[in-house]
């Protein structure tokens, strides 16, 4: 079984928690392998992170999510925000500039990261970012975002994740035969009924909207020293990530590169969204090089 140390950063207004796989300064020469998520924590990479027993891996859980606990009263996460915590945890850690795996929002921050502290970041390998101004129905997309937002309003959890999943799942542009489709059934997508009156769920409320709001500026990731690349799952299709990914690297002159499985191919079973951390890993290996 793989073990980490779990560490703390004090930040203004967070407590940021980090959990640390392996030695610092790592063993065997090579950058810090951090892995990021948004709304995702740490415990999303518990099945990837222990694939590179050989380097020093390192999770976080981002402001106000997990066992991050914010005291500035604050409920928005945005990337800038996020790339700053980064930018602090990486001169924490004291091993120089690291490598970047960033899930989802995750892919988003590490733009930011490499835009803003370009030093920070050897390679960032951002999978799937959900980017809406890259795609060419962004104003459709935003009105798809609203929606699942608004069934999450009226009728609570239930309600909002079974229309983020319809969102996240369809192919192709957001069309009228997809706004005309019936409010889909949360118990159909095992989710319960009951309104259990909360509002704060970072995904489904609009405290991450800066996150898809994000857009990425070409000119300062070209300019970085960082190699920057865009990866897509290989059974993700043309859904809404998928889309957002291949046409961030086209906004960056490359082609995205496939990984194994979907959006979340990196998780175990346990994760009831399993996909397959072991080729997943192999691929990050080959990618990083």
């Amino acid at each position: 079984m793989a073990t980490f140390e779990t560490r703390t950063l004090a930040r203004p207004g967070v407590d940021l928690v980090y959990d640390v796989w392996g030695p610092l300064p790592p063993a065997d020469g090579r950058p810090v392998l951090l892995m990021i998520g948004q709304p995702m924590t740490a415990e999303g990479f518990g099945s990837l992170a222990p694939q590179f027993p050989d380097r020093t891996v390192v999770t976080y859980d981002p402001r106000g999510l997990g066992r991050s606990v914010r005291s500035d009263g604050r409920l928005d996460n945005t990337p800038q925000q996020q790339a700053a915590d980064l930018h602090a945890l990486v001169e924490a850690l004291g091993a120089g500039p690291v490598e970047v795996f960033g899930s989802s929002g995750g892919a988003v921050v590490g733009l930011e990261l490499v835009s803003r502290y370009p030093g920070d970041v050897v390679t960032l390998v951002a999978h799937e970012p959900p980017i809406n101004a890259v795609l060419p129905d962004a104003a459709a997309v935003e009105r798809a975002r609203a929606a699942f937002n608004d069934a999450y309003e009226a009728r609570g959890m239930g309600a909002g994740m079974a229309a983020f999943i319809v969102m996240t799942s369809w192919s192709g542009e957001f069309t009228d035969e997809y706004f005309t489709q019936p409010d889909p059934d949360p118990a159909a997508f095992g989710m319960p009924d009951v309104d259990d009156g909360t509002r704060d769920d970072p995904l489904l409320s609009k405290h991450s909207w800066a996150v898809s709001d994000y857009r990425p500026d070409a000119e300062l990731l070209a300019a970085a020293p960082t190699r920057v690349v865009i990866a897509v799952g290989e059974e993700s299709g043309d859904t809404y990530t998928a889309r957002t990914a291949r046409a961030t690297a086209a906004l960056l002159g490359q082609e995205a590169v496939v990984f194994p499985s979907h959006h979340g191919g990196f998780l175990g079973g346990e994760h009831g969204y399993a996909g397959k951390p072991e080729e997943f890993a192999v691929r990050l290996r080959e990618v990083l090089g």
